[in-house]
């Protein structure tokens, strides 16, 4: 999206739905959106646009309140006292550790996320039909395809027989349990490296094939930015290591491989939870949705780079293949 575009959108009072003109609102609506990295342009853009197709225009009927972070973990709590403390109607948050740092805040103010890898991580709701409490939103199930990602960046690496998971330390706990079961399944040793942030990418990544890791799987695309991703993807470059992401922007900006949902499309269903909770849904009341559908993208001009050969089985299988 080029910048104008998404400036237009931002501020957009322009199109909206004609029925939603007739619409009165009692009061301009606060909108919170907490984010452990800086804003993420192509998501902020679907979540702005799905919710102006529920008639609610930023400046003209809502204003969103936002706190973003700088990709430090440590930050969410101090980030999330700041954010409930505006006073705001709703919060829209992205990723389970930043939900537990509002939960902490609040039990009142309405919650949705979205891409969070376990909705059920830190005791934060019941079950997925009722949630119950202040909390809904929409799980990336990234957990349950833990095992899958890395059996795919194992079709890929020929002798694959270590691999490193890159990420901060409070991911890692999420995924720790799902991966390790995983590697041993596919008969991979499997190591840990703390990756706190992008800065941290290079460091990470010298690391990891110091250790002898022949692939990465990077965890903690919540706390990064566009361009903090590219520069991740170009630090894996420079280091010729190959790398499995959560998300296919990576793949665009020159990754190798991801296998994952589509995270605007989340971002736009949670549009249509916070249109719900504002017209007076129960967020305790609303299931929380999982995906169906995942999305596998492979850079072949990537690969062929590292000096790979992708099987055309997975080719094949991909949603989209980038030449």
């Amino acid at each position: 999206m080029r910048r104008r575009d998404f400036i237009t959108l931002v501020g957009a009072a322009a199109a909206w739905p004609l029925a939603a003109r007739a619409q009165q609102f009692e009061r301009m609506r606060r909108i919170g959106y907490l984010r452990a990295g800086p804003p993420p342009e192509r998501e902020l853009g679907a979540f702005l646009r799905g919710l102006a197709g529920h008639g609610y225009v930023q400046g003209r009927n809502f204003v969103l309140v936002t706190q973003w972070g700088d990709g430090n973990v440590v930050r969410l709590q101090e980030l999330a006292v700041a954010l409930v403390n505006t006073g705001v109607d709703i919060i829209v948050t992205e990723g389970a550790v930043a939900v537990r740092a509002l939960h902490a805040v609040t039990a009142t103010i309405p919650i949705v996320f979205t891409r969070a890898a376990d909705p059920f991580a830190f005791g934060l709701v019941k079950n997925l039909s009722h949630p119950g409490g202040n909390i809904t939103g929409f799980s990336t199930l990234s957990v349950d395809i833990a095992g899958k990602a890395m059996e795919i960046l194992k079709e890929m690496v020929p002798g694959l027989a270590k691999l490193a998971t890159l990420a901060p330390r409070l991911v890692w706990d999420l995924f720790a349990a799902a991966e390790k079961e995983a590697a041993k399944t596919l008969a991979v040793d499997l190591a840990y490296i703390d990756m706190a942030g992008a800065e941290a990418a290079d460091a990470a990544m010298q690391q990891a094939i110091a250790a002898g890791v022949q692939g990465a799987l990077l965890r903690g695309t919540p706390f990064f930015s566009s361009p903090q991703r590219k520069m991740i993807v170009e630090s894996a470059a420079m280091h010729r290591l190959p790398v499995m992401y959560e998300s296919r922007e990576y793949v665009d900006q020159g990754g190798l491989v991801s296998y994952a949902t589509d995270a605007a499309d989340l971002y736009r269903l949670a549009a249509g939870y916070v249109a719900r909770i504002l017209a007076g849904a129960n967020p305790g009341d609303l299931p929380i949705q999982q995906p169906i559908k995942f999305e596998l993208i492979i850079n072949l001009k990537t690969a062929k780079t590292l000096g790979l050969t992708v099987p055309l089985t997975l080719q094949a299988r991909a949603d989209e293949v980038i030449e």
